[in-house]
């Protein structure tokens, strides 16, 4: 058990990320209290860079040691609130627990957080999003923490957004520590029903009984990633313990003892196997952190 809100040292990633892989973190913290965290912030004791998570989706940890802080926004640092008309919510909160108690309230809008498999802070940070919705369609304000140690709000039309891409406009480097939602007004049965549907439509066509990060590829301009893997054959294909998934192609899943660079290299064999077939090149949803892989 790692206690919290303490910086600790040579810690396995494999638990802290959905795809069970990675090396070692030279600093690791896991955060339960944002005031907690701006005084070790300020103090000047944590090793820059910092890498904020959540739940470790959508990440890939490589193998080896990573310098720098990871910062494990927590789950127990949870706090959702309805404060009319906003749904506040904490980095550490899944965005299926979010979807679930807006959805009490009647907002059927919010169903499709359920498909984001991943904490706020990482919706936020990417603009996240499934079945035609994303995350900054209902943003109203963000909380954040600078290098300082200091917390504050910003609004959205102070950042870039756009399809999987969030830049602060004045180039600062920040993070997010949660958000304030705005969402349409509609009937409890409604909102639930719709977060039950998505659920059930997500569990027939994702291999969610495997490891994996969620979608590997954005979708390019008018076409989807996954046909473009699935056209070029390669559902199935493995490097090591990673498979591109036969349910759903723009899913990697570790198939048993796959490491970070088996992934990584089944990455860069599909979207050179892409393009050389179809011409296009794909571009990943997935984070990285911790050095390059060689050749």
């Amino acid at each position: 058990m790692i206690e919290a809100n303490k910086i600790h040292h040579n810690v396995g990633l494999k638990d802290f990320n959905s795809w069970r892989v990675g090396g070692i973190a030279r600093n690791f913290y896991i955060c339960t209290d944002k005031n907690i965290l701006s005084a070790h912030i300020k103090s000047k004791l944590m090793e820059y860079p910092l890498y904020f998570i959540g739940l470790g989706s959508n990440t890939l940890f490589r193998d080896g040691l990573i310098k720098g802080t990871i910062v494990l926004m927590s789950k127990a640092m949870g706090n959702i609130v309805q404060q009319p008309p906003y749904f506040y919510a904490d980095a550490g909160i899944s965005c299926s627990k979010l979807a679930k108690f807006v959805a009490k309230s009647g907002h059927k809008e919010s169903a499709f957080l359920a498909g984001i498999p991943g904490s706020v802070g990482g919706a936020l940070a990417m603009n996240a999003g499934c079945y035609g919705s994303e995350t900054w369609d209902f943003i109203s304000k963000v909380l954040l923490i600078d290098l300082n140690g200091n917390q504050f709000t910003r609004y959205k039309e102070e950042f870039d957004v756009g399809y999987r891409k969030v830049v602060n406009k004045k180039g600062l480097n920040e993070y997010f520590l949660g958000a304030w939602f705005v969402f349409p007004e509609g009937e409890k049965e409604t909102a639930q029903t719709a977060i039950k549907d998505l659920l059930r439509n997500r569990k027939d066509t994702q291999p969610l009984e495997w490891p994996t990060a969620g979608s590997t590829f954005r979708n390019p301009p008018n076409n989807y990633a996954a046909k473009l893997i699935e056209d070029c054959d390669l559902k199935g294909h493995c490097i090591g313990g990673a498979q591109v998934s036969n349910k759903h192609a723009n899913f990697i899943i570790n198939i048993g003892n796959a490491t970070a660079l088996d992934i990584e290299r089944l990455i860069e064999h599909i979207k050179k196997r892409v393009l050389e077939v179809k011409k296009i090149t794909l571009e990943t949803e997935i984070r990285f952190i911790g050095e390059e892989f060689g050749p």
